[in-house]
């Protein structure tokens, strides 16, 4: 039986993409159905987390299925195991992995050596549960994607290849101003631009933040210095010092423009204090919506039809 991972948002076609979001402010407004009753589900994670792990223990746990959280220290990846026998094993243990790693090409292994679906709950190279449950926040918000303008001001990592990817599938014009030298990953950019011929998604590369925001529907951010960059953190603050999302940049948007971040926020570093707290944040409603859209996620890749609670 052929099985399907999700590695990357552009594992997904524009009308799963379409299901998923629905599936994913249905069951917000509803009971969760047991579409995971006998499921056993592992979380393998070399990065800590709160967001995800907790927003995958709670959607598993809410679906009837069974979670096993597995940290760094009890499984070495790549260290103590290599992942393709880890992979191996707990395939005949469980109905799918879902895999926070530091390395993409781990992520890679583990799918190629597995015979169960693998789910990118975080790698370098993307982020696509955080993605598309932003999307999802979006269409709540907005009530519709095509045609809107999203900014991202700051670093092309793995968020932004993403939410690139997503906003190109969904129609969403997508617009980021990044420092010469952290604009997204090419391989990322040239795959963007081929769906965008499909949806219509305008989508453009500045290093002007202004550009970037002016008349934007959405501004977004996300940290300078990722986790496993510390070291790096005081050359990127000094190349990023004028990339803050701050009340000035956020004026240049549309007055009903809405704010958003991934989080853990640096206050005072990529958004400027008092933002998070205002009018125009939905950064808490975003966090909300990585629940839901794991469930909706969850639910096309391992559910069954079943009753709900």
């Amino acid at each position: 039986m052929n099985k399907k991972d999700l590695l990357s948002v552009a594992d997904l076609s524009a009308a799963e993409v379409e299901k998923i979001i629905a599936q994913a402010l249905k069951i917000k407004r509803g009971p969760a159905p047991q579409s995971l009753s006998g499921k056993i589900l592992v979380l393998l994670f070399e990065k800590p987390s709160l967001r995800t792990r907790v927003s995958f223990e709670v959607a598993i746990h809410q679906l009837g299925g069974y979670c096993l959280y597995l940290s760094p220290e009890e499984v070495g990846l790549g260290k103590r195991e290599p992942a393709s026998d880890v992979a191996r094993v707990l395939s005949r243990y469980v109905h799918g992995i879902i895999a926070r790693t530091f390395a993409h090409q781990t992520l890679q292994a583990l799918a190629h050596h597995s015979t169960v679906p693998v789910i990118n709950a975080l790698s370098d190279l993307e982020h696509p549960c955080q993605a598309l449950a932003d999307i999802v926040t979006v269409k709540e918000k907005k009530g519709k994607l095509k045609g809107l303008t999203l900014a991202y001001i700051g670093d092309g990592n793995n968020v932004a290849n993403s939410l690139l990817l997503a906003a190109a599938i969904t129609g969403i014009n997508f617009r980021i101003a990044s420092p010469p030298g952290y604009a997204v990953k090419d391989e990322i950019w040239q795959t963007a631009k081929g769906l965008a011929s499909h949806s219509g998604s305008q989508i453009l590369l500045t290093d002007a933040p202004e550009q970037a925001v002016k008349d934007a529907d959405v501004v977004y951010t996300d940290v300078w210095t990722s986790m496993g960059q510390e070291v790096e953190a005081a050359i990127r603050r000094k190349a990023f010092a004028r990339y803050q999302v701050d009340n000035r940049l956020l004026s240049l948007a549309k007055k009903d423009a809405i704010f958003m971040h991934p989080l853990p926020a640096h206050h005072g570093e990529e958004v400027a204090a008092g933002i998070l707290d205002s009018p125009r944040s939905v950064v808490f409603d975003q966090a909300e919506n990585r629940l839901h859209l794991q469930k909706a996620l969850l639910i096309q890749m391992f559910g069954k039809v079943g009753r709900t609670r």
